[in-house]
């Protein structure tokens, strides 16, 4: 009676954590209207600025989907330190795992990033190949002084972290607490001996995780962090340490940050931030992606390095400024919940999944390309569209999506009265 109890325990858990099936059945068919009117899996010619241009169509779109959030993506010296590295190398990609060779170029990008971000930098081919390498270390007790954690993710946690619940749970114990509870974060601490905390720095959706709130739980607690910053890199900080280190500064041995090179940053790849040696040694040892997969390819890597020498010069700062100045413009004339925010991301809801299809349909046909974004990625009955400013969109092109989207919302609102 007791196995068939246990067994039925870990069914229910496992279940908690996902469930593809009803995942699938609830969101299925907002995925094949997207589909049907054109607005997902498009293909595109690049175009100058923010413009692309779809396949088998004369004319441009304006992009508000890409996370390029300075303009960084088609930088002429970027896309140049790309060419040039597979040109020097002669190769583009060396398949063996890099517990077994890597490229010196390598090393020198993870140095360079070291030094730039004041942190031990590895880097990985996505931010995807970042977390599942290192939530399973951070589960098994290695970076926690031996205790396994209560692993808590919140519960709007980039779907790259919370896949691997599942995973984690045959670790350890696996808790979900509403977004930025800090009050159900605390009670954890007090309850358990070790805590570690997962979330995004900046919520892809918009939003951010309340770092120094944070802090003061991991001063008072020990509270490990585990923060996903590929949407706030590069746009915060001296040298675009980015939203989350820019606060925190010295990480120690209680924080790590993952976040992207293939957004604010402008190249390709992933990246982990570590504060210690003991933890760099552990994830280039026993990392999933780093003991049984391959490294970056070296076009991403000579695009890492142009980048980070971009980073160390004054151009950063101005494009974060004109990221900002882009953002104030926004708020301006759009009214957003994330309105105010220094963050790029904003959302426009809409409420119903086929209106806010419907919407990025009607932009797109008007020359503007938004995503409309819905359950799971949304929670249901919170559809809308998800736009991205960038340094590099010009006033013209913001207003002129401003517009368009006030006229739909009018449109909608005068439909129903």
């Amino acid at each position: 009676m007791e196995k068939k109890i246990s067994a039925r325990s870990e069914r229910n858990s496992k279940a908690a954590h996902r469930n593809t099936a009803s995942l699938i059945d609830t969101a299925d068919r907002h995925f094949e209207a997207a589909h049907y009117q054109g607005i997902m899996a498009i293909y595109a010619h690049p175009s100058e600025g923010r413009t692309v241009r779809p396949n088998f169509e004369d004319r441009a779109v304006v992009d508000f989907v890409r996370c390029s959030y300075l303009g960084l993506d088609n930088h002429p010296d970027i896309v140049e330190g790309a060419a040039e590295a597979v040109r020097s190398a002669g190769t583009l990609h060396w398949s063996c795992a890099r517990t077994r060779l890597n490229f010196t170029s390598l090393g020198e990008l993870e140095e360079s990033l070291s030094n730039l971000f004041a942190a031990r930098v590895i880097t990985y081919t996505t931010v995807l190949a970042a977390n599942m390498s290192a939530l399973p270390l951070l589960a098994s007790g290695h970076l926690t002084g031996g205790p396994k954690p209560v692993m808590v993710f919140d519960r709007l946690a980039h779907a790259t972290l919370a896949y691997h619940k599942g995973t984690i749970a045959q670790e350890t114990r696996v808790e979900t607490i509403a977004h930025n509870d800090l009050e159900a974060l605390e009670r954890l601490c007090r309850q358990n001996r070790a805590v570690a905390y997962i979330c995004d720095g900046v919520y892809s959706m918009g939003g951010s995780a309340p770092i120094s709130e944070l802090r003061r739980l991991q001063e008072k607690y020990g509270l490990f962090l585990y923060i996903d910053d590929a949407h706030g890199i590069s746009l915060f900080g001296e040298h675009g340490e980015g939203f989350a280190k820019s606060q925190i500064g010295e990480l120690g041995d209680r924080t790590i940050i993952a976040a992207s090179l293939g957004k604010g940053f402008g190249a390709s790849g992933g990246m982990i931030m570590l504060g210690t040696a003991h933890q760099e040694l552990l994830f280039r040892r026993f990392a999933v992606a780093h003991a049984f997969s391959a490294s970056l390819n070296t076009a991403a890597i000579g695009a890492g390095l142009a980048s980070a020498k971009l980073h160390r010069s004054g151009k950063l700062s101005r494009l974060q400024g004109m990221l900002q100045q882009k953002i104030t413009l926004f708020d301006e004339l759009i009214p957003t919940v994330q309105r105010g925010a220094p963050l790029p991301i904003r959302t426009v809801q809409f409420g119903d999944e086929l209106t806010a299809i419907g919407a990025a349909r009607n932009l797109f046909q008007q020359g503007f390309y938004t995503s409309a974004i819905f359950f799971p990625t949304v929670s249901k009955g919170q559809a809308g569209l998800r736009i991205c400013v960038t340094a590099a969109h010009t006033n013209e092109q913001i207003r002129s999506l401003c517009a368009a989207v006030g006229k739909i919302k009018d449109d909608i609102v005068n439909a129903f009265e």
